[in-house]
């Protein structure tokens, strides 16, 4: 099958490179041309495991192509995927000025039957807006359908995700449009959920703000923990053995971050608020997040006083691990208000280094080649983000290298009884009993 996509960021890129590996013809289309370029050299912008080799390889094989014209996309494709960018306004709507302009596009090229699918996170009813659009600017009587494929990926293991989806869900109305669909997926064995328009659109927000919830309800529970001296891992593992509740995103740390949950929860906030029903319950999934960096920064200037001119080393900066993505990410938030209160950051990430050189942060802090780097004459080390590098860090090194052995763990990844036997204070999140073991 011949499949355009039309948008070549992080979703766009993926969802072309895994049509193609099935077998798919694939053309992508960007109207970054140097980007284009970049990617037609069969190297990428972004760093997801296994993205750049899958890339390589269609590129290689002619199955995936990449273009800056959207007309030679419209007129390859059977297809049409738009994966623009949905970026938040201020007022935490989103900006679907992207959406609207590649509807117009197409419009002006399309002269046969085409499916055109709405891939970017959505509010509802902007498939309705789509199809107007289109159909104002088409010619008459041209035929095309409009359906919704909203994307479930993880940042960090999106290749996989697509690969081997745990769902794939398709709004349409028409039939003819639901089939074609289905046989694009049809390599990808996975159940295929098939709803109306406007139910696919919402599934994307009310599935990433349920998880959000999640993570901020046990963010809550890690305060309380505190204040109790209970250890929030333990209860996180009691709660997540309930198989109607399940462990995943009851971690601790510093909250979510990211391009996805902070845009799609102030996107649903403001979504429900136009249809006149308002969704406090997630108003208050906001603030706990924010408190969370708020509580973290407090605890250190708690232990340390005065963190004016003290040295603290930071790992971490991409939002998640696996990732080189510091789009809100909450490391970069931590990092900049211990920049505001004068502490001399060095800071380290395996990824993430040379986005985070690029955000206006960079000229207050500085930049390490390693771990331990960071970490040497440091008055504390901060875990900012959840690499796994950083939890089989060698204890007697790092103790060796520190000025004074102070470990504030954001993301609880160092066992508090093994950072005590090596003579470490150790605060982390929502352990009230452990982090005071001698």
């Amino acid at each position: 099958m011949k499949i355009t996509i039309i948008g070549s960021g992080y979703v766009g890129l993926t969802t072309g490179a895994c049509f193609a590996e099935v077998g798919h013809h694939v053309v992508c289309v960007d109207n970054d041309a140097r980007k284009v370029e970049t990617l037609v050299a069969g190297q990428i912008p972004i760093y997801e495991p296994g993205l750049e080799s899958l890339v390589k390889k269609n590129v290689a094989s002619r199955r995936l192509s990449f273009t800056t014209s959207t007309e030679e996309g419209v007129n390859h494709g059977e297809v049409l995927f738009i994966a623009v960018p949905t970026p938040p306004q201020p007022d935490g709507s989103v900006d679907l000025s992207f959406i609207e302009k590649v509807a117009r596009e197409i419009a002006q090229y399309l002269d046969s039957y085409r499916v055109i699918v709405d891939k970017s996170t959505v509010p509802v009813k902007t498939g309705e807006r789509v199809t107007q659009t289109i159909r104002r600017y088409a010619k008459p009587g041209v035929e095309f359908d409009v359906v919704s494929n909203p994307e479930f990926l993880r940042e960090g293991s999106a290749v996989e995700d697509l690969m081997k989806p745990d769902r794939i869900v398709i709004g349409g109305n028409s039939d003819r449009a639901l089939a074609i669909m289905q046989k694009a997926y049809e390599p990808f064995v996975a159940p295929v959920l098939v709803t109306d328009i406007n139910s696919a659109e919402l599934i994307k927000h009310a599935a990433n703000s349920f998880l959000a919830l999640k993570i901020s309800y046990i963010n809550a529970i890690s305060e309380i923990c505190e204040a109790a001296g209970a250890d929030v891992q333990k209860v996180a593992d009691g709660i997540g053995m309930d198989k109607r509740i399940g462990r995943s995103f009851l971690s601790a740390g510093l909250g979510y971050g990211g391009s996805c949950f902070p845009k799609d929860i102030a996107a649903f906030i403001a979504i429900s608020e136009q249809l006149g029903v308002p969704f406090n319950l997630l108003k208050e999934v906001q603030s706990i997040n924010q408190r969370q960096i708020d509580r973290f920064v407090a605890l250190i200037r708690e232990a340390l006083w005065v963190l004016k001119e003290k040295k603290l080393a930071v790992w971490g900066l991409s939002f998640k691990p696996n990732t080189d993505d510091v789009r809100s990410s909450v490391a970069i938030s931590l990092v900049e208000q211990l920049a505001a209160e004068g502490a001399d950051v060095l800071a380290f990430d395996p990824k993430g280094m040379e986005k985070a050189k690029q955000l206006p942060v960079a000229s207050q802090i500085r930049f390490a080649d390693s771990a331990l780097e960071a970490a040497t004459g440091a008055e504390a080390l901060i875990i900012a983000t959840e690499w796994p590098e950083f939890a089989s860090v060698d204890l007697a090194a790092l103790r060796d290298v520190m000025r004074t052995p102070l470990i504030f763990d954001g993301r609880n990844l160092i066992d508090p009884v093994a950072a005590a036997s090596f003579g470490f204070q150790y605060r982390g999140i929502g352990r009230g009993i452990l982090s005071e073991r001698p």
